[in-house]
């Protein structure tokens, strides 16, 4: 067979594997949360909550989806027309063209073109988040935060710029094979090393103090059968005044970690049902699953990306040759945008699914469904939280299940429904 015929039954296997995959790992049964009682939870919140939550995001809503189309945009010019080869040439161009400098200057480059184009819409999202008190960082604050983010994704950005297209170059016929394999293997490597070597660039963490908080953290972790490294705060409040808890890492590097400003504003009980949820990430192996189908969904985009050269079409309206050389990845961009925008649904889909299904651990873990529908209240409150949103956009982003939804399950927990 030839390498683009290998390439299609390698990509049939890994959608069928990735397939198999969601079917098994994702939960699909969603714990019940009648809208009845959803509906009785949204006339419990307070007016003033409920209608300050939805008009901050409305006035997000804008640059929200301003953003989103304007990316889009310049990711279409610039992939199917012949401007985003030309980028390409042009940050190769300073140092004697080669091939190695087009990948990683002209591949930064077009990435920097689309994140400078929606940068006044993140601007905006911040100025809007000041208004409404949510933000408490300066916009000196907010633009090191922006450049630090600039930095972390020059640095993980290059090094697959570089390995991407070192393979391409040295096995032209089968850099699909080997590209696939590679973004299977970054996808898993961050994983690793972005609770450990990314996360401190933006938060400082620090060991939790001794005392009965801790204690019943790591009691809780243990009784659920995680094993936990430590338990640590984030210094979440020098840029928000939002309330969270997470688990993180994978392994060895897995730790409990508080905002702390949830330790400020909740009474300890709201914080154990809030890391219970987040241990149910963890018990259900969410990490793994999402590591899983990231890995072989990275895999199969490549070989896809691959396949899609030998439309001539897409080629010739981009100015590329083939799909492997570096003046190709504006085009590269613009496919990806394109089924990322389609996918996005989808993905929401599955997370609200595994959200809920943690949303369900935590009230069998701490068989308190009073304190989780407080907590619920508290979140909604503080992280003015749209507690009922619209349901284009439900279906379309959210990724977490609504406040309503969430006290509705909890009410059903407690009246025993499962």
């Amino acid at each position: 067979m030839t390498p683009r015929l290998w390439a299609v039954v390698a990509l049939g296997g890994l959608l069928i594997a990735l397939l198999v995959a969601a079917a098994f790992l994702v939960p699909w049964h969603r714990p019940p949360a009648p809208r009845a009682d959803q509906l009785a939870a949204l006339r419990d919140l307070p007016a003033a909550q409920v209608s300050r939550g939805r008009a901050f995001h409305a006035a997000l809503r804008p640059g929200s989806y301003g953003a989103l189309a304007v990316g889009l945009v310049v990711a279409l010019v610039l992939g199917l027309t012949p401007l985003g080869a030309r980028l390409v040439e042009l940050g190769g161009r300073p140092f004697g063209d080669h091939w190695v400098a087009r990948a990683i200057v002209g591949g930064l480059a077009i990435v920097l073109v689309a994140e400078l184009a929606t940068l006044p819409f993140a601007a905006w999202r911040h100025t809007v988040m000041v208004k409404y008190g949510l933000s408490t960082q300066s916009w000196s604050g907010w633009v090191v935060d922006v450049l630090k983010s600039y930095a972390v994704t020059a640095v993980i950005g290059a090094l697959a710029l570089l390995g991407f297209y070192t393979i391409t170059r040295f096995a032209p016929r089968w850099w699909w094979a080997f590209g696939a394999a590679g973004a299977a293997c970054l996808v898993v490597l961050l994983s690793f090393i972005v609770p450990v070597l990314v996360e401190p660039v933006f938060n400082k963490f620090t060991p939790m103090e001794p005392g009965p908080q801790r204690t019943e953290l790591m009691a809780l972790a243990e009784r659920d059968g995680v094993p936990v490294r430590d338990v640590l705060v984030a210094d979440a409040s020098r840029r928000t005044r939002a309330v969270n808890a997470y688990v993180s890492g994978l392994g060895p590097t897995r730790r409990i970690v508080v905002y702390d400003t949830l330790l400020r504003e909740a009474p300890p009980a709201e914080v154990t049902s809030v890391v219970a949820h987040e241990l149910g990430h963890a018990k259900d192996r969410d990490v793994f699953t999402g590591t899983l189908i990231g890995a072989l969904g990275a895999a199969a985009a490549v070989i896809a990306l691959y396949v899609l050269g030998g439309w001539g079409w897409l080629l010739r309206a981009a100015g590329v040759d083939s799909m492997g050389e570096p003046r190709a990845l504006a085009l590269m961009v613009a496919i990806v945008s394109v089924v990322g925008l389609a996918a996005s649904p989808v993905q929401s889909l599955v997370s609200r699914r595994v959200e809920a299904r943690a949303d369900q651990h935590a009230l069998v873990l701490t068989g308190d469904p009073a304190t989780f529908e407080a907590m619920q209240r508290r979140l909604s409150t503080v992280n003015l939280g749209d507690p009922d949103p619209p349901r284009w956009e439900y279906l379309y982003s959210a990724s977490h299940p609504s406040t309503v939804e969430r006290m509705a399950a909890a009410r059903a927990y407690a009246r025993g429904e499962r």
